[in-house]
């Protein structure tokens, strides 16, 4: 499956990339403006705590690829809006850890429902395997590209 990398495809999908950023990007600003001040970003924060439950923030910071002074400023923010609390950690009485309260999880629930129905329009045309084919070479495409370090394996 291997061989010669392919210069041409890689500076498209590049050039793709990039695109899918800036649209991303505007979401998140647009998300920022709807939600009192809150990044847009800071909500990465709030979806992995729901899904994955309380943890400290070094935990977060590593699961969402982000470093400790960010994710540290996102919280604030979230904890600032009532979406996420500093708790006591049941195995070490001394530390902390980050929950998403019952705001945060409504308030994720809520944007998780409207991402969902927003892509569901987006690809309402597409043919069931044409949808099929896109999260399954999305998949292989994240795998691979969070697999390989710059400059190499």
């Amino acid at each position: 499956m291997g061989g010669e990398p392919d210069i041409d495809t890689a500076e498209e999908l590049g050039t793709q990339l990039v695109r899918l950023q800036r649209i991303r990007d505007r979401k998140l600003a647009q998300l920022s403006a709807e939600s009192g001040g809150v990044e847009g970003a800071a909500f990465v924060c709030l979806f992995r705590l729901v899904r994955d439950g309380p943890m400290r923030s070094s935990e977060l910071a590593a699961l969402v690829n982000s470093d400790p002074s960010t994710v540290s400023r996102q919280v604030a923010q979230l904890v600032d809006h009532g979406h996420v609390e500093r708790v006591r950690d049941e195995k070490d009485g001394r530390a902390y850890v980050l929950a998403a309260t019952e705001s945060g999880r409504n308030v994720a629930f809520r944007l998780h429902r409207k991402r969902t129905a927003h892509l569901a329009l987006v690809l309402e045309d597409w043919s069931y395997e044409d949808r099929v084919s896109l999260v399954e070479l999305m998949d292989r495409f994240l795998t691979d590209y969070e697999r390989v370090k710059p400059g190499g394996n």
